[in-house]
């Protein structure tokens, strides 16, 4: 079952938003940020505003509501998408690119002494050491392997793989703020009642605390979907059909499921997921996504666009410390930026 996307066939972005509200009460948790605390920030009419949810956040929670714990596989309608999947010398799961925080950057994906996924991406990228990179080439790789990385965007930042310049943006993105807050300030203590003044270092003694949450006029989820990058990337047809419905399976699945941000942080719904641009547009329920994400999967697997199989294991074994070069301390990579 196809679902019907026609309306977005001239669009250069799907934007979209949905509002939301605490389960229970009227407080609730914001994000934050080491040393800067909640992120909060005045527009020029002076409404205060709030980031309750930040864009690296959101992508990871979208990513995470593809991902089944329990089964260490993507969610049952995902699966057959590619990935790679990191194993113990035991054969036992460690991590793998869809939870991973730079996707096929992990240093558990190219860090270790099992240099098959590295290899793999040298020898499809070659010959882009000099001159511009090919974006095609790349989105093509990707898809090909680490398909979750197309649409969140990843940085190899490796300088043996083109001189660290392989790097595709994000295409979906989100964020969740809030209007007109005020700030709602408590706090506690925690108890011990053997030892009341003992040593706090090293968790003995009372500790008071001070515990900042907001209320809010409204709390809206935005998303953006660059079908115009998508485009550029020459994917073809089913690829592209795939990956939008994926991107809007995503964020329906989110929706249904993952508004459960922090502990003092618990969201819902209270209408329905409004498309802003393009006019006239309307995302699919989720039930229809549902069934049409299994079949633009199978259509890309039938077309040979995945690798095959779809799944590529290595193993984690860390690596020897190299010695540090005469006169200096060995070359070290930058950390990249997240995506």
């Amino acid at each position: 079952m196809s679902v019907n996307l026609d309306g977005l066939t001239d669009a250069p972005r799907l934007l979209a938003e949905a509002a939301l509200t605490p389960v229970q009460g009227d407080r609730f948790q914001a994000t934050g940020f080491p040393d800067l605390g909640p992120a909060t920030y005045t527009l020029p009419d002076g409404t205060e505003m709030l980031l309750v949810e930040s864009a690296q956040s959101v992508a990871n929670r979208l990513e995470a509501v593809c991902w089944d714990d329990v089964r260490d596989d993507w969610a049952p309608p995902l699966r057959g998408l590619p990935m790679v999947k990191v194993l113990r010398d035991d054969g036992q799961p460690l991590t793998n690119s869809v939870i991973e925080a730079h996707r096929l950057n992990s240093p558990y994906i190219l860090e270790g002494n099992d240099r098959s996924v590295f290899r793999l991406l040298e020898s499809e990228l070659a010959g882009q050491g000099e001159g511009r990179v090919d974006i095609r080439k790349l989105a093509a790789t990707l898809f090909k392997y680490d398909t979750n990385s197309v649409l969140h965007g990843v940085f190899l930042a490796k300088k043996d793989l083109a001189g660290g310049r392989l790097r595709l943006p994000r295409i979906l993105s989100g964020f969740v703020e809030a209007q007109d807050v005020r700030t709602a300030s408590s706090g506690g203590v925690k108890n011990d009642a053997v030892n009341p003044s003992g040593d706090t270092s090293k968790g003995f003694g009372n500790v008071p605390f001070a515990r900042t949450e907001f209320t809010a006029a409204s709390i809206t989820a935005y998303f953006n979907l660059d079908l115009a990058t998508l485009r550029g990337y020459g994917l073809g047809e089913a690829a592209e059909r795939m990956l939008v419905t994926l991107a809007l399976w995503k964020i329906r699945r989110f929706l249904e499921t993952g508004l459960r941000l922090r502990t003092a942080c618990d969201l819902e719904l209270t209408d329905g997921l409004k498309v802003t641009r393009p006019e006239g547009f309307e995302v699919p329920t989720f039930g229809d996504l549902d069934k049409a994400i299994r079949e633009e999967i199978k259509a890309c697997a039938q077309a040979g666009l995945f690798a095959d199989p779809p799944v590529t294991r290595i193993t984690w074994k860390a690596p020897k410390k190299a010695a540090a070069r005469k006169g200096g301390a060995e070359d070290a990579e930058s950390e990249p930026e997240e995506e």
